[in-house]
């Protein structure tokens, strides 16, 4: 069945398989930026002093408290909506708000993604309104933390369906054998993206002033960069993926919105004919959090626990980006001897250990800093692309869409809790190392479930062809 998806329609010759393979992973390419650059790196420090910048005005104008020191949890407070909290936790509540939005979305867009069944016409349409918005982002200065509030939930929920519907073609592009390769290769190359993006962004921060530009107007022109690599690079997979002939399936009526949203109503129903397909969605859920959550606090964590310069923390990012794409196809080699489920459970392994290493990380310490950030590149690509093959392989054919539509809003609506505990327990008690140790529950509870899954009987229930290596 090497040229049949799962449903036994043609894929095409393997020719043109590793065409448009080659060119779906340039979106990875794409799209890898916004996460790298806008969450992991500039925005999380950025937006932090620029609400601390509006704090401490609000402080001189309204009473004689002074905010807290510049490397210490900053405790001016900020307001936004009637909520009251210190500008040091805008951040890890800023991620969790943004996801909850996300909760709102991306399942519909699934679902009329394959309903319509014009997934490249949707993959364009959110990609290229994100990147505009990150763009915009260049426009956050001064005291006015708001607008970046605001530009960065809409970019962040265009890049989140984006993948959603990016995710979605797998399965029309790979036979079941070629998925954990692809994906590990897509996810490495997503990272070696963001790191050559990164670098040029490094290479204009630190030398801002040959430019003639202050560090905020270089931080501001990164955002501009950022969005102008997503759109550019995602013109390459738009040249190579094809929508597939709609398949036949009652009228549901409403348009495609409201036919979206009964049509996704049909699938939750249906879906619980797949337990185990839902187990591993669970266990997924579980760890993803902990990854999530670790990747978008390291640079607060480095700047205001561990006392590093910014340049020392892109630089540890910078390296983690190039080392997550040896990583990534390490991982996809390894899952083609061992297995995808044994590949995984690994490297959740690994996750724990590096967590309970940079609870150690004396403050200043950039070496150990820096192996810790080796570590975590090692594993950072790799355990969410298997992850996404090994669950493309549980989708019933023709609900991709929904499927993954369900799979990133699983992850959007629990991936809140893992920002949240970290700022609350950081703002309970004035640092950040019990915060960042806490993140070890989530793999720990993502092993268990994990290896408790069996992912072979999942396959077959739900009328997929196995891959020969489990």
């Amino acid at each position: 069945m090497s040229g049949l998806d799962t449903a036994g329609t043609a894929l095409g010759t393997p020719e043109d398989r590793r065409r448009t393979q080659r060119g779906w992973c340039w979106y990875d390419w794409a799209n890898s930026v916004f996460p790298t650059s806008v969450v992991t790196v500039f925005l999380s420090l950025y937006l932090t002093s620029i609400a601390r910048a509006a704090a401490e005005a609000d402080t001189a104008r309204n009473g004689p408290t002074p905010c807290a020191n510049d490397n210490t949890l900053v405790q001016c407070d900020v307001s936004i909506l009637g909520l009251v909290f210190p500008a040091g936790s805008l951040w890890g509540y800023l991620l969790s708000f943004a996801t909850v939005i996300q909760v709102l979305v991306l399942p519909v867009a699934g679902a009329i993604a394959d309903r319509s069944q014009n997934k490249r016409r949707m993959l364009a349409g959110f990609a290229f309104t994100g990147a505009v918005a990150t763009c915009l982002l260049a426009l956050v200065e001064g005291q006015n933390w708001q607008i970046g509030v605001l530009l960065f939930t809409i970019g962040n929920i265009c890049w989140g369906t984006s993948v959603v519907v990016y995710y979605a073609f797998i399965p029309e592009i790979s036979t079941a054998d070629e998925r954990d390769a692809l994906s590990s290769r897509g996810w490495a190359f997503g990272y070696l993206g963001g790191g050559v993006c990164l670098a040029l962004q490094l290479g204009l921060f630190q030398g801002h002033e040959l430019f003639g530009l202050a560090q905020s107007e270089a931080v501001r022109a990164c955002f501009i960069l950022t969005g102008i690599w997503w759109a550019a690079f995602t013109l390459v997979p738009l040249r190579v993926l094809r929508d597939r002939p709609k398949p036949e399936r009652a009228d549901l009526g409403g348009g495609k919105i409201g036919g979206g949203f009964r049509e996704l109503g049909d699938t939750m129903r249906y879906a619980r004919k797949f337990p185990l397909t839902l187990a591993f969605l669970g266990s997924y859920l579980i760890f993803t959090d902990g990854i999530s959550t670790v990747a978008n606090v390291a640079g607060q964590y480095g700047s205001l626990e561990l006392k590093l310069p910014q340049s020392t923390l892109i630089t540890a990012i910078l390296m983690t980006q190039f080392v997550a794409f040896i990583g990534g196809i390490a991982h996809g080699l390894v899952a083609k001897r061992i297995g995808a489920k044994k590949t995984i459970l690994g490297s959740l392994v690994v996750w724990i250990i590096m967590l309970a290493l940079a609870y150690l990380v004396q403050a200043g310490e950039q070496l150990q800093f820096f192996g810790i950030a080796a570590g975590i590149g090692l594993v950072l690509g790799g355990t969410n692309a298997l992850a996404r093959s090994l669950f493309s392989q549980m989708v019933p054919a023709g609900k991709e869409g929904q499927y993954f539509a369900v799979y990133e809003i699983g992850e959007r609506s629990t991936s809140w809790l893992g920002p949240l505990v970290y700022a609350g327990i950081g703002q309970a008690t004035g640092s950040f190392r019990l915060a960042i140790l806490s993140m070890m529950i989530f793999f720990i509870v993502g092993f268990i479930l994990v290896w408790l899954v069996p992912v072979r009987r999942a396959i077959r229930a739900v009328g997929n062809s196995e891959p020969a290596v489990l």
